[in-house]
């Protein structure tokens, strides 16, 4: 867009479109910042408003009123007079002519830099509106990673335009609310802000459900007069007792939103009644040792539900979240649910990282939530420099956003906290990624376990590694978490590429030969001229793109030892086949693909086929498909196994036996006998007295499938045994 070109605001005032709005902003930070900071936000307040005269919302109200809005909700966090200035001109810089130089000589570099992270990417271009939103994400999070407060400047932005989502049409209404359930009320939650969070999930819910939302929100305001009697009991005699134990403490009875009762209806497979039928009380004291005095005077009025107590001040959540929870049995057979938290727990619950600037010289609460977010925020950092797409890495988070989560000890007595369902893996990678690439197995409160393991809150875990371990794509299903998925993401993909690299040039090495040539002999500066040529940065991406089958061996020896271009080789021209072949181990998967059609395992007699974006194809010599692929004698591969093969291979039996009970147990347990797995069983043929089943089993070579053959011949119930 042009530079922003109209006069400077001091010299040429515009219309105020919304007097009443600024005053009140003005009065709520006039009660915690000084008067040249109130000054400061009114300026930038000013400057969005030259900027965006004219400009309209969808409801008709002038556009400046959101960005004052958005400041408003930022200065009930009591946020600084910089976060202010960067709330009210965070559309600026996309939505008018204003330049990023502009608010810098106005306010400061770290103002231009706030509302850098928040604009968003709209004015590139991209294939889908889905990669457009996942690599925004991914800018804001880069941006949140240098200062926390672009997100809070962007879950500001995101709730007031919730709030006035009305004035949307309906198909935008529903995406915006469902990106706001799964990526900005979780990010609330994450860093702890449990208003915002509470609020964006409850406006989410009433725009993609709002029949859903409207039915539960009748139901919550007309609870019974019985029930609302109970709930006044159980707080009087809560009350009682607390004033009894001379506690000093404010007792709110806590009411469920329309998202928790929906989300718990789902989960928990429970009825509407079933969910309201729970009474929740929050208590608030000035100590933490009052907290655990709290808890004994509760649990002194009602008996506590075993197994429903979590003490969160002693291991607090993730996101710095602190408070006991404790379920009671009630006078009136419903669950009293009861949290017990001291003032400044109270304040990090409801404004978890933005307490920070609330509480910038008191508690330690506080500045555990930073510490935590920033913790969070630097593993994301980590992740999207190994992610492969935006859209990889806005997976890879929303991984990470799931609220429930484990709490795990080190060996020293650390805390850890994974997301549910997590491994020892995933502890591995928590640990450190080269911990990770190196895990054997684990020891769970000191029993030995292997890696897939399901860990549970409280347990204590201890990796074992091994140099000469490493991952493997089977890995990938054993974990859950972000780090771990990106880390193994990115070892296979580094181990695919030196796989490559090594394979194409052994293929390159062998069709030089066939010219009477070698890499060593054609001159550098010729080498350098044909990756030039080809638009490659250096020789191992061209090698890497001829084993993927992107480039035929032969068409780049002829290039490099004559000099020719890249044209289409003729019968004359096509080298004579070598007597060497290839050998492989079978480890290089990365690159090298088995047939279905044919499954050829070591020891058989095999060639290669190379098949553009594949890479080579290995088929057994004795494959039907084989005549074809030799009429293409440039893609195929002179191959042969080398003495060491590592690896399991698939190999399909069809196996004929008699058609009663218990026949498929004894085959498998035969096959099982000989060390092989069992990958799939499929009937072929079946009759009144015969029965033909193919088995897909895993074998390590030639020797090995023939006692496994050998073991299923002996059951008296197989007639014949043939491999597919």
């Amino acid at each position: 867009m042009s530079s922003f070109s109209k006069p400077r605001l001091a010299e040429a005032p515009c219309p105020d479109p919304c007097p009443d709005e600024v005053e009140a902003l003005e009065r709520r930070l006039s009660d915690y910042l000084p008067a040249d900071q109130v000054r400061l936000v009114r300026r930038a307040y000013e400057m969005g408003a030259r900027a965006h005269e004219g400009q309209l919302r969808k409801s008709g109200e002038a556009y400046i009123t959101h960005p004052v809005a958005v400041a408003s909700l930022l200065a009930e966090l009591r946020l600084d007079a910089e976060t202010l200035c960067a709330a009210i001109l965070h559309d600026a810089l996309e939505d008018t002519p204003l330049p990023r130089s502009e608010i810098e000589r106005e306010f400061s570099p770290t103002v231009a830099e706030l509302v850098d992270g928040v604009t968003k990417l709209d004015k590139l271009h991209f294939r889908d509106r889905q990669e457009a939103a996942a690599e925004s994400f991914r800018k804001m999070m880069l941006a949140m990673a240098r200062d926390l407060r672009v997100i809070l400047i962007k879950l500001a932005d995101r709730l007031h335009n919730m709030r006035t989502l009305d004035a949307m049409a309906a198909e935008s209404r529903r995406r915006i609310a469902r990106e706001t359930l799964e990526i900005y009320a979780p990010i609330a939650q994450r860093l702890g802000m449990n208003k915002f969070k509470a609020e964006l999930q409850d406006l989410g819910f009433r725009a993609l459900h709002p029949t859903r939302h409207s039915v539960i929100s009748r139901r919550i305001a007309s609870q019974p007069v019985m029930r609302r009697e109970a709930l006044a009991t159980v707080e009087a005699q809560l009350a009682a007792r607390l004033a009894q134990e001379q506690l000093p403490h404010s007792l709110v009875s806590r009411v469920k939103s329309p998202w928790s009762i929906y989300t718990k209806m789902k989960q928990e497979h429970k009825s509407l009644d079933q969910v309201l039928d729970v009474f929740g009380f929050r208590i608030v004291v000035p100590e933490v040792m009052q907290c655990y005095h709290a808890l004994g005077a509760v649990h002194s009025v009602y008996k506590p539900l075993e197994g429903r107590f979590r003490d969160f001040i002693a291991i607090p959540k993730a996101n710095g979240y602190q408070s006991l929870h404790t379920v009671l049995f009630g006078p009136y057979g419903a669950p009293v649910e009861v949290q017990i938290r001291t003032e400044e727990m109270d304040q990090v619950a409801e404004r978890g990282v933005a307490a920070h600037w609330l509480y910038k010289n008191a508690g330690s609460g506080s500045s555990a939530a930073q510490t935590r977010a920033q913790d969070w925020i630097r593993n994301l950092m980590d992740t999207q420099q190994a992610a492969g797409s935006s859209l990889e890495f806005l997976d890879n988070v929303k991984v990470d956003l799931f609220p429930d989560e484990v709490y795990l000890f080190t060996p020293q007595g650390d805390i850890m906290a994974l997301p549910r369902n997590a491994t020892a893996l995933d502890f591995a990678y928590a640990v450190h990624t080269d911990v990770g690439n190196h895990a054997v197995a684990a020891r769970v409160d000191k029993k030995l376990v292997p890696l897939r393991t399901k860990l549970t809150s409280g347990q204590s875990v201890e990796i074992i590694t091994a140099p000469s371990a490493s991952p493997g794509p089977q890995w990938l299903e054993y974990v859950v978490s972000s780090k771990a998925r990106t880390a193994i993401r990115h070892f296979l993909k580094r181990l695919e590429h030196e796989d490559a690299v090594d394979l194409g040039h052994r293929m390159l090495d062998r069709a030089l030969e066939a010219m009477e040539s070698s890499l060593d002999r054609v001159p550098p500066d010729r080498i350098e001229q044909l990756l030039a040529d080809l638009r490659y940065r250096r020789l191992e991406e061209l090698l890497a793109d001829i084993a993927l089958g992107n480039r035929m061996p032969a068409q780049v020896a002829r290039m490099m030892v004559n000099g020719q271009d890249d044209l289409p080789l003729t019968d004359a021209e096509l080298p004579l086949a070598p007597t060497e072949r290839i050998m492989i181990t079978g480890n290089e998967r990365g690159v090298l693909s088995f047939a279905a059609c044919c499954h050829p395992i070591p020891g058989d007699e095999i060639m290669g086929y190379l098949s553009a974006g594949k890479g080579v194809v290995v088929h057994r010599a004795d494959c039907p498909n084989v005549t074809e692929y030799r009429k293409f004698p440039e893609r195929c591969v002179p191959m042969a196994w080398d003495r060491s093969v590592g690896g399991d291979y698939r190999v399909v039996l069809r196996i004929e036996v008699e058609n009663k009970p218990g026949v498929l147990a004894q085959v498998a347990a035969a096959v099982a006998e000989s060390n092989s797995n069992i990958d799939a069983v499929e009937y072929r043929e079946r009759d009144l007295t015969v029965s033909v089943m193919e088995f897909s089993i895993e074998v390590r070579h030639r020797k090995h499938l023939a006692d496994v053959i050998r073991r299923i011949r002996r059951l008296g119930v197989v007639h014949g045994v043939q491999r597919v």
